[in-house]
């Protein structure tokens, strides 16, 4: 078995498995009058289409189609005809292009986290990424890591840490796909320092919808590029990305700073963010003991040696209007620091909680609104209506953010606002509600310039969506035109 340079063992020739199976039998072509995989041993039609000969499998058993019609969010279920899990690039390119020939939909599924079947593609094909997980290399003046789009971020920074490198940016989650989180943005803490996770991409290696394998960059390509970065899945299947690397820190200090004024921390985090005094910065929302959700905790994290200097306490919180009885500051290990929410993702596994409808809100507001906005929301909430879910409430720089279809308001300092629910899955009244609110709370924000994160559950029309991208409208639909002719890519977005 080959190995990559961090040790991690690559794909052989040797051991994939080669052909279309499904349930022990060979798939051997598309019966384009029954829109169905016909098997060996089964009838065979005039309208059989061939298959192409793959290194990987594709599947149509029950389990394989029922799991991809289904995400994270449990609100969705759109029910594909096969499912493809790829032992190459190739087979991903082999199976768009017949996929494209006979009017079959596609999508890419990472880690299946979106929350209301974004990737879910029903009657047609989804392609599983997590097969392409190997992280290939370092550059060759260690500043970029090359990885393939199912690897997932945690793998990535354990294997980058290796060398004291780390991508500058991460969700609060690690266990989502590389290619999952470049398709709509990728969004975390430290994104007012170097953007966020799109804006630290050198190199993609796409699937166009034409099933052409490309690769592309800011100067090769670059049309198919940024209409891939933050692009929805609407013009390529990423299958592998050339990321930036910065030095990494041994430690981290990390604090947590309580207000109980909206306005005041608002008005601190906005003024961190302008100063770059932190390299993280976020915050999140919590009920207070009336069950109104008016705490207020920042998380703020200095980096240590050899990232950072040792940090200074009295510095780093000068002129911050937190209450000083109710701060816990605390040193950790940086990957601890990345992983942080790993106990809670635990628990709630543990309790069942994990599979519960997550009616997200996602929105990114304008900075001078982010309060007004987000109090109403906020006064409306109760603890049963969250369940165990998060609210978060942070600012980014618009400065630091490079990629086009990355949509956010046109203000120095946009806040992301999440709501991030979580009730019983057939509590479909609490859904029906939620759902209302997002759409309520998206309204107002749109209002005065706010946009989607795209990542949650807002119903959105086709005006929306032209809405939502804004200026960058005709690049995005241009792009559709070019790289997906047949418009067979990623359909659950609703965008075309």
């Amino acid at each position: 078995m080959s190995r990559t340079p961090f040790g991690r063992p690559g794909p052989s020739r040797r051991t994939v498995l080669r052909g279309l199976t499904v349930a022990g039998a060979t798939v051997v072509g598309f019966d384009a009058g029954t829109r169905s995989w016909a098997a060996s041993g089964e009838a065979r039609t005039a309208g059989l289409r061939g298959t192409p000969r793959l290194d990987g499998t594709l599947v149509t058993d029950d389990a394989s189609l029922t799991a991809a019609s289904d995400d994270y969010g449990h609100l969705v279920h759109r029910r594909p005809l096969a499912v493809l899990r790829p032992g190459s690039v190739r087979d991903v390119a082999a199976m768009v292009r017949f996929c494209a020939r006979h009017g079959i939909p596609v999508a890419a599924r990472g880690q299946g986290h979106s929350p209301s079947g974004q990737a879910q593609v029903r009657g047609g094909l989804v392609v599983e990424t997590a097969p392409l997980a190997a992280i290939c290399a370092l550059g060759p003046d260690s500043a970029t890591v090359t990885v393939g789009a199912g690897a997932k971020w945690s793998d990535v920074v354990r294997a980058t840490l290796a060398h004291g490198l780390t991508p500058p940016v991460f969700t609060d989650y690690l266990e989502l796909s590389v290619g999952g989180t470049l398709s709509v943005g990728g969004i975390g803490g430290q994104a007012h320092r170097y953007g966020v996770q799109v804006d630290n991409v050198t190199a993609l290696r796409v699937v166009t919808g034409a099933g052409e394998p490309v690769r592309c960059s800011p100067t090769r390509r670059p049309d198919l590029f940024h209409a891939v970065l933050a692009g929805l899945g609407q013009c390529g299947i990423i299958v592998e990305a050339t990321l930036r690397l910065v030095r990494a820190p041994r430690t981290v200090r990390h604090y947590l700073l309580t207000y109980d004024d909206l306005g005041t921390y608002v008005e601190d985090q906005r003024a961190l963010v302008e100063e770059d005094r932190f390299d993280y910065v976020g915050g999140q929302v919590f009920a207070d003991a009336r069950g109104k959700f008016r705490t207020y905790t920042m998380e703020v994290v200095a980096y240590g040696p050899p990232a950072g200097p040792e940090p200074d306490d009295a510095a780093l919180l000068r002129g911050l209007r937190h209450d000083p009885a109710h701060a816990q500051i605390a040193d950790l290990d940086y990957y601890a620091f990345l992983d942080r929410i790993a106990p809670a993702v635990a628990a709630l596994k543990e309790s069942g909680a994990w599979t519960f409808a997550h009616p997200w809100l996602n929105l990114l507001l304008p900075g001078d609104h982010a309060a007004e906005l987000s109090a109403p929301v906020l006064d409306a909430l109760t603890p049963a209506a969250l369940g165990p879910g998060v609210i978060q409430l942070y600012p980014i720089r618009r400065d630091r953010l490079t990629s086009p279809l990355f949509r956010t308001p046109d203000d120095p300092v946009p806040y992301l606002f999440d709501v991030l629910g979580a009730v019983p899955p057939d509590d479909t009244a609490a859904v029906r509600r939620a759902l209302a609110t997002n759409r309520a709370a998206y309204e107002a924000a749109a209002a005065v310039g706010g946009t989607q994160y795209p990542v949650g559950c807002v119903p959105f029309d086709l005006t929306d969506w032209r809405t939502q991208f804004g200026s960058a409208w005709p690049q995005l639909a241009a792009a559709k035109r070019t790289y997906d002719p047949h418009g067979i890519l990623t359909p659950g977005q609703g965008i075309f």
